[in-house]
Order: C-alpha cells, then structure tokens, then sequence
C-alpha cells in the first residue's frame, strides 16, 4: 500500500469535492490547488494504486481514454457533454432498460451513456 502521502490526499479532494469521472488531466487540475507541486506522472502513479486499493474504479467510454470515479457509488450510468467533454454521473438506472433486452436474452451487465450538452454549453 502506496504512502498517503499529501499529493494522495490533494488527488483524493479532487474527487470527493467535483463528485463525478475525471480525467487524468482534470485530476490534475482540480488538486493541484491542494499540492502545487503535482505532477501528471504522479497523478497517474496514483490513479494506478487508489484504483489497486479499490478506491477509484475506471469509467470506460467508447473511443474515448478512461476516466476515473470513486468506487463506493451505486450503479449508475453517465452522460458526455460534446462540447466541453465533462462526463457526469446520472444518479439512478431505470428499470425500464430491461424492456429493450430480447426475449431469452439473460443480462449479467450493462453500461448505458448518454452524449448531448450539458446546462452550461446548452446556454445560448
């Protein structure tokens, strides 16, 4: 187990206090208030162990690199903004997704994301 060291702690802030998939980039970004000195290569040295420890789990979008979450969420699917690129969490999964499995079809998993605008690019 990685040393909670203060970039850790600085990367895991980021996380709680945005609440949603971040980029490597976006990590860096929103910690680095917190750890001047951070760097891309530690952030992801560190997205690599907090992911180990079952801290952090990977969201994978279709053609796109991963971005990381806090693992401790329920099942809930995402929304990718075209525009600004932000991915957010959609707090709950509809039961009515089952209606579009076919007949004799068993489902183990699935992953549903939606791509559109979010509030602040759909402004005019």
């Amino acid at each position: 187990m990685e040393r909670n060291t203060n970039q850790r702690r600085a990367i895991r802030k980021a996380f709680e206090e945005t609440g949603r998939p971040l980029s490597p980039l976006e990590v860096l970004q929103a910690a680095k208030p917190y750890a001047p000195s951070l760097g891309i290569a530690t952030v992801y040295r560190a997205l690599k162990g907090l992911t180990e420890e079952g801290w952090l789990m990977p969201v994978e979008l279709p053609g796109e690199s991963p971005r990381f979450e806090m693992a401790n969420k329920p099942h809930h699917h995402h929304f990718s903004c075209r525009k600004c690129k932000l991915v957010f969490d959609l707090p709950e999964c509809r039961e009515s997704f089952k209606a579009l499995v076919p007949p004799n079809f068993t489902v183990d998993s699935h992953e549903v994301v939606f791509y559109g605008l979010c509030p602040k690019c759909g402004r005019r």
